[in-house]
């Protein structure tokens, strides 16, 4: 299907019908404020937190602090509702990977008690890695073994469970919960609540990914922590012209909405299953 920009959808905040909100960041601390704001709504968080220099992050801020903030956030929330990511990985001279295990340890200590799940990948290829990171290569199958053990074996002493995304089943054997990151026992886990969830087909990179994905709501070449890696940003000065066109009081993320848009609500509504249930056990 063509992408048309006039074709614009309008979906309803009301907990009524949203159930609950994903959030996926690597800076939590401009929000942390406002979190009594989202009291009514479900809530699971995805903290990114590598140890990368500003050579591959340019622009997301220092690491300790974000690691405080997590603990901040975790201890708000609660800590089945926030995931940490490290990801994507990638080898190269100055990132090895005893470099990656041993900054992971120190990660993992700092973060322990603060969240049961740490989800990892390796760094793909996209084409817009390719042009905005040239050097960058693939991990190898040895590499990705060695990492992966060595994560599971850290986080196990940490109370976490390592969590690949999209990285196929490998290290199942050792360990790791390849069932998928954002899935719907995770959102049951965060609602204390049975879901009642629609079938649908795999949605994400050509079957690989088996999350459940409600609306995502984002855009493309948005980001200003402009990380080298990232496959969603095209090149830094496209970044910074859709920043610029951002109106905070516009129910776009970028612009405002135009006489031709055709505008339809969503067909929402709630998944979570109000019936009362009984567990007997005999």
């Amino acid at each position: 299907m063509q992408y048309n920009p006039s074709q614009v959808t309008r979906y309803s905040l009301s907990p009524d019908v949203v159930d609950l909100i994903t959030f996926c960041t690597k800076n939590p601390a401009p929000i942390l404020p406002y979190l009594d704001h989202f009291q009514p709504y479900g809530q699971y968080w995805f903290v990114t937190i590598t140890p990368y220099g500003r050579d591959i992050e340019p622009n997301v801020p220092d690491k300790q602090q974000v690691m405080e903030d997590f603990r901040r956030l975790s201890d708000h929330v609660g800590v089945e509702r926030v995931g940490w990511r490290y990801d994507p990985i990638l080898v190269d001279a100055d990132h090895s990977v005893d470099w990656h295990i041993s900054q992971f340890e120190h990660m993992a200590e700092t973060l322990s008690g603060y969240t049961k799940t740490c989800v990892i990948s390796f760094i793909d290829i996209y084409k817009k890695v390719e042009w905005n990171f040239p050097e960058a290569r693939a991990v190898s199958h040895q590499d990705r073994l060695t990492i992966g053990k060595a994560f599971i074996e850290i986080t196990g002493r940490h109370g976490m469970t390592i969590k690949p995304c999209a990285e196929g089943t490998e290290l199942a054997a050792h360990g790791a919960d390849c069932s998928g990151c954002m899935t719907v026992e995770t959102y049951e886990t965060a609602l204390h609540a049975h879901l009642i969830v629609p079938k649908r087909g795999k949605n994400q990179r050509n079957g690989e990914c088996s999350c459940l994905l409600g609306i995502d709501i984002g855009a493309y070449d948005t980001c200003g922590h402009l990380c080298r890696y990232c496959y969603a940003n095209a090149n830094s000065r496209l970044v910074k012209e859709n920043m610029k066109r951002h109106n905070p009081l516009s129910p776009f993320l970028i612009g405002e909405s135009l006489p031709d848009d055709d505008t339809h609500n969503a067909d929402q509504k709630s998944w979570i299953d109000r019936q009362l249930r009984l567990d007997i056990t005999t």
